[in-house]
């Protein structure tokens, strides 16, 4: 009996020394792994979006129905007429294109009205012979050009097909800040549309040569050849800019520096060229520079803002009014003007044969003179400093 406690006592002893290291070292042998059972998502295909997930899924649902591809055919320019436009320099440089085969000129634009009114630039369908207009939902037509304004790089063109048209809801770019979530919509490298984010890098650009009249939104929302004339919107898929430029070494892809027209500036071009099918613009008749201390100094001025009157033509709107070189100009009617630029942006916005008040610093004296606006020439810069 005894010997038989023995090996019962040893046998147990052994047992337990054997389940201590067994749990210590591999404790998993002494349990059975719980089976690990995938969920299904309800029905094929990508797993639900996660609730309060960022998205700008809806202003591209609401503004890319409206965006449509632009194609020109046009005859291939000659050099002469490369060095003379900007926007030919840009595409072709000193490389001569084939002289014998026509130029299909690829943009993108964007439907404004139900009348099948298309904003687009100027530089995409300029000379053309035949254009072409492809919706997002497929459907191609012919356009009818209704009228250019080279002097901001904008078009206006009419498409003829069965209502209901998509059409984009307007926004307002004067409530646009630096930091803003914008969207470039377009057709770039005619790969078909495509929708690229970004934010308002900077508002207000200007001398970049693209244009006579420049106050561009700068972008980092990725714009390439083939997105001129497309959309930039706001999260709301509200139409803020026409895609314009882009800065490039090449000429050939983005490097985060884009620019669009204004909206409201867009809209004032469209409404004039659909009414009267020509831009009307305002005219003042001077040749202008800036001021800065060593003119406050040499004139005496009370002021140390504005723009200097250089030179006023004889019998223009200016000379009429009795200004005189040497005189600043500061603000023509209430809007306070601090450079030529905006000189001319102010005067040229006045409706040609308006009346208005023209503000101007003479010495220490500050003068208000009527000002009956004139009408401008295209391609006039008299209001420009010389370059």
């Amino acid at each position: 009996m005894r010997q038989t406690w023995l090996i019962f006592s040893q046998a147990t002893t052994v047992a337990l020394a054997g389940y201590f290291v067994v749990s210590t070292l591999k404790p998993e042998w002494l349990h059975e792994a719980p089976k690990v059972v995938p969920t299904l998502p309800a029905a094929a295909g990508a797993p639900p979006r996660a609730a309060g997930q960022f998205s700008l899924a809806a202003a591209a649902q609401a503004a890319s129905p409206a965006v449509v591809a632009v194609l020109a055919n046009k005859p291939a320019p000659s050099q002469r007429e490369i060095d003379a436009d900007p926007w030919l320099r840009f595409h072709f440089g000193k490389r001569l294109p084939q002289q014998q085969r026509p130029q299909t000129g690829l943009g993108s634009g964007v439907i404004v009205s139900p009348d099948g009114y298309v904003l687009t630039n100027n530089h995409v369908v300029s000379g053309a012979t035949e254009i072409r207009v492809q919706l997002a939902d497929g459907r191609d037509t012919a356009a009818r050009l209704v009228g250019t304004d080279p002097e901001t790089d904008l078009a206006v063109l009419r498409i003829t097909l069965p209502p209901p048209l998509p059409v984009i809801h307007p926004g307002k770019a004067g409530e646009l800040q630096v930091g803003d979530v914008v969207l470039a919509i377009g057709n770039p490298f005619n790969v078909g549309q495509t929708v690229t984010s970004g934010i308002v890098s900077a508002l207000g650009r200007t001398q970049l040569g693209l244009s006579t009249f420049e106050n561009f939104i700068q972008t980092d929302a990725a714009i390439n050849p083939g997105n001129s004339g497309g959309a930039l919107v706001d999260v709301q898929g509200r139409l803020v800019g026409i895609n314009t430029a882009i800065y490039s070494r090449t000429g050939g892809g983005s490097l985060g520096i884009g620019f669009a027209i204004p909206v409201d500036s867009a809209y004032q071009v469209l409404e004039a060229l659909v009414k009267d099918g020509k831009v009307s613009r305002g005219w003042l008749g001077v040749i202008t520079g800036d001021v800065n201390p060593e003119v406050v100094d040499t004139l005496k001025l009370a002021v140390d803002h504005g723009v200097l009157v250089k030179e006023v033509f004889k019998a223009s709107p200016a000379a009429k009014a009795g200004l005189e070189a040497g005189d600043v100009v500061t603000a023509v009617g209430g809007q306070t003007v601090r450079s030529p630029r905006e000189l001319v942006n102010v005067v040229a916005a006045l409706r040609p044969e308006s009346q208005t008040v023209i503000a101007v610093q003479r010495g220490k004296e500050l003068l208000k003179l009527p000002l009956q606006v004139g009408l401008r020439q295209p391609q006039t810069s008299d209001e420009t400093p010389p370059e």
